[in-house]
């Protein structure tokens, strides 16, 4: 998908220019007027330029412009000079000044670096693992709030209009299908009935009518942040519209919206539901006082888990079965089986998307594929991602999951230099 990136407010360019002989970097009336005369051919307006010389050797220029500013730091005992030019707007041109500027003092050696300065947001930096980042180059720009809660972000990506919220991406348009149907329908199928739902977070909306589609009678979402699901309804093309959302607030259809703590919710009622879906932004145990961890911990899962009808199931976004990210995941797999006990958690692992779901029942799951397998059928709508074949082949778990282990770095290997695991391997 091509998307028009936004313009930015200024360029600053930082160079660093090497091979200078030493009685050009030291002379600051040379320099001085050097760096007015490149400026102006580049388009700047230079109001004023201020040299200073240093003992034993050394200049610095600093150029005020009516565009921003531009200087020179120079060492003549190493040949090098450190510039930058920072201009706003159009006018100028703070490359062609670096540059001209290089010539000027014969560098036998240039680096340039061009950063880009204020305006919309260009990129997102989200975080993935320690020491990783995933970057989002962004378009168009929608939405850019900092809510009560965290910072939402709607902007065009490659991947479609896409939500983030504090830097990490939430849903995107050409996947949030995929990863929504993950998330809802085979926990949906697993569950003895469907009328009654409960969805704890999962701002755009998307999840609520889902529940709605495939034959829930009663929705109740729960989301903390009405600023957030507002930018949701108003900005995303997928999920609520403002009139859809209207209507769940006020509560006159089958979906109706709580602005609450899904924490004190759960824990602060007596209803039973039939599926509680609980979609969430990554746990963080980075964090230890992050507000989000509690919906991830022990005890709420045990609340969701008092609050089912019988028959009833609990389904919660896990994280990533990629080896070098699925530290949630793990932890997230002892918890549910903490809770609900061995043979009744059940994983889907979409084949189309990162995330992992697992879902939680009182009562045993002996064969999950199967049975959500044979009740597919029975759906009022037809899943656009996700068939009987899909289902059998996702829902067996990873083999770290399955035994149990933390593989932990020592049994990756080398590149070039690949090292067996000589660790005795657990039978299944």
């Amino acid at each position: 998908m091509a998307f028009q990136t936004p313009r930015p407010a200024g360029r600053h360019v930082l160079a660093e220019l090497g091979g200078i002989p030493a009685h050009v970097l030291d002379d600051a009336d040379a320099l001085g007027a050097t760096l007015r005369t490149v400026l102006t051919a580049a388009g700047a307006r230079v109001l004023q330029v201020v040299a200073e010389r240093f003992a034993p050797q050394g200049v610095t220029v600093v150029a005020l412009l009516a565009e921003s500013h531009a200087s020179l730091h120079t060492w003549p005992e190493l040949g090098t000079a450190h510039v930058d030019v920072f201009t706003c707007g159009d006018s100028a041109d703070p490359v062609e000044a670096a540059r001209a500027l290089a010539a000027a003092l014969k560098a036998g050696t240039t680096s340039l670096e061009v950063v880009e300065r204020g305006g919309p947001p260009r990129s997102v930096a989200e975080p993935l693992s320690p020491g990783l980042t995933r970057r989002w180059e962004l378009g168009r720009v929608h939405a850019d709030a900092r809510t009560a809660y965290q910072h939402v972000l709607v902007a065009d990506t490659t991947h479609g209009v896409t939500l983030f919220c504090d830097d990490e991406r939430q849903s995107a348009e050409s996947t949030q299908l995929t990863y929504h149907e993950a998330l809802y329908l085979p926990a949906a199928l697993l569950a003895a009935r469907r009328e009654r739902v409960l969805v704890i977070g999962s701002s755009e909306g998307v999840v609520s009518e889902m529940a709605v589609a495939v034959g829930a009678t009663h929705v109740d979402h729960v989301d903390i942040d009405a600023e957030c699901v507002r930018i949701c309804a108003e900005h995303l093309p997928y999920g609520y519209t403002p009139a859809s959302l209207a209507t769940a607030e006020r509560g006159d259809g089958p979906v109706r919206l709580h602005y609450a703590d899904g924490h004190a919710f759960v824990h602060g009622t007596d209803e039973r539901w039939d599926v509680i879906v609980v979609d969430l932004p990554d746990e963080r145990p980075d964090e230890p006082a992050a507000q989000i961890n509690r919906l991830y911990a022990a005890d709420f899962l045990a609340a969701c888990a008092a609050r089912l009808s019988r028959g009833g199931v609990v389904v919660c976004q896990a994280g990533s079965p990629a080896l070098w990210r699925d530290a949630t995941l793990r932890a997230a797999w002892a918890r549910f089986h903490d809770v609900f006990g061995a043979g009744r958690v059940a994983y889907y692992g979409s084949d189309e998307h990162e995330w992992a779901f697992l879902v939680g029942a009182h009562r045993p799951l002996d064969d999950a594929a199967a049975t959500a397998a044979d009740a597919l059928g029975g759906l009022r709508t037809r899943p656009a991602t996700i068939d009987g074949p899909a289902l059998r082949a996702r829902m067996t778990p990873p083999v770290t999951l399955r035994r149990g282990a933390d593989p932990g770095p020592a049994s990756l290997g080398r590149t070039g230099d690949f090292q067996l695991d000589r660790r005795p391997v657990p039978s299944d």
